[in-house]
């Protein structure tokens, strides 16, 4: 089989393709042959070796892919051969808030989808909605996880509320569709005006340009007749302007910050933090448990992601430079043959 391989020190081209045997299977694991992955900012953080977890030396890549079992291991009672199945991102993160114990992570500190067969976990594993192809499937395991742990976590997100979601990348997205869900009003922020015509028909209810408005947070309070936001998903920062623009009493789900630069670098004042008045609780991802909650919604509703492109297996350096140009909306998805 083939299988990319990465070494951390050396950004894209440390990126190889290389062969080896195909898996077996032990006690409790099961071998999935890949049939879709998708790969975003998180990815090419770990290219560019600034990810937060350590990055193995030589390990696969990849954290998101879906596909089919082709053999299971003794004791395996979740999965069976022939079945559909995602991987999940923290394989031994299967329920309750995440700690230490359950940071390792398909595609740095374990091996992970990038490769024509992967051998997994059944406890790492859940189905795949009915009405997916694979290649939409495989845009749900990190960005639509997180985005649902977002929403989900603290109090319900009740029809009527009013959700804030930072920029227009793939966490963001699915914010939106799942807001929308809920029947709440959402928010966008962009960086451009063929973006935001994109957000709006995905159903935005506002949308604003970030660099055209760079107070937008003040606009926020004023669309909202000073009250503030419900929810704020914060997927690039800066924190600051996430603070002052949400509702006494209202949430802030921390997911990223790395996207706003200098400015979501600097420290928070304290005071803004104080007066904002709100319950502000960070967002790694989501456990099995998560996933298994989304996929009963996404299978209800018949929710399909925004994928942007979708290229071959043995083009990924090329789908890597394009995700690092940043033009597109939506996932990048990898498909094998």
């Amino acid at each position: 089989m083939k299988s990319y391989h990465f070494d951390p020190d050396h950004g894209l081209a440390g990126l190889t393709l290389h062969e080896q045997d195909e898996p077996e299977p032990g006690r409790g694991q099961v071998v999935v042959r890949v049939r879709a992955n998708s790969i975003g900012y998180r990815d090419l953080m770990v290219l560019g070796n600034r990810y937060v977890l350590p990055i193995r030396p030589g390990v696969v890549p990849g954290c998101e892919g879906v596909g089919e079992v082709v053999a299971v291991g003794e004791d395996v009672r979740r999965v069976r051969i022939g079945d559909r199945v995602a991987a999940t991102v923290f394989p031994h993160w299967l329920d309750g808030p995440f700690r230490r114990e359950n940071a390792a992570q398909l595609g740095t500190m374990l091996d992970g989808m990038l490769t024509e067969y992967a051998l997994l976990d059944e406890d790492g594993v859940v189905p795949v909605p009915d009405h997916l192809s694979d290649e939409e499937a495989a845009a749900f395991p990190l960005a639509a996880v997180t985005a649902w742990n977002a929403l989900a976590s603290g109090g319900p997100l009740r029809p009527g509320a009013t959700v804030l979601t930072l920029g227009s990348g793939a966490v963001s997205l699915f914010v939106l569709q799942f807001a929308k869900l809920a029947g709440a009003r959402v928010i966008v922020t962009t960086s451009g005006a063929a973006k935001a015509e994109r957000l709006r028909a995905l159903g935005a209810d506002d949308v604003l340009n970030y660099r055209e408005n760079p107070d937008w947070d003040e606009t926020v309070r004023a669309l909202t007749g000073g009250e503030g936001v419900d929810r704020v998903v914060d997927a690039s920062g800066p924190l600051e302007k996430s603070l002052k623009s949400v509702a006494m009493s209202g949430e802030v789900a921390f997911v990223g910050f790395s996207l706003s630069g200098d400015a979501g670098a600097k420290p928070v004042d304290p005071s803004v933090l104080f007066m904002a008045g709100a319950a502000l609780h960070r967002v790694a991802t989501g456990s099995r448990a998560h996933f298994l909650d989304m996929n009963r919604a996404v299978e209800t509703h018949r929710l399909r992601p925004v994928i942007d492109r979708v290229f071959p297996f043995e083009k990924l350096h090329d789908a890597f430079t394009y995700c690092e140009s940043g033009e597109g909306l939506g996932k990048i998805i990898i498909s094998h043959p």
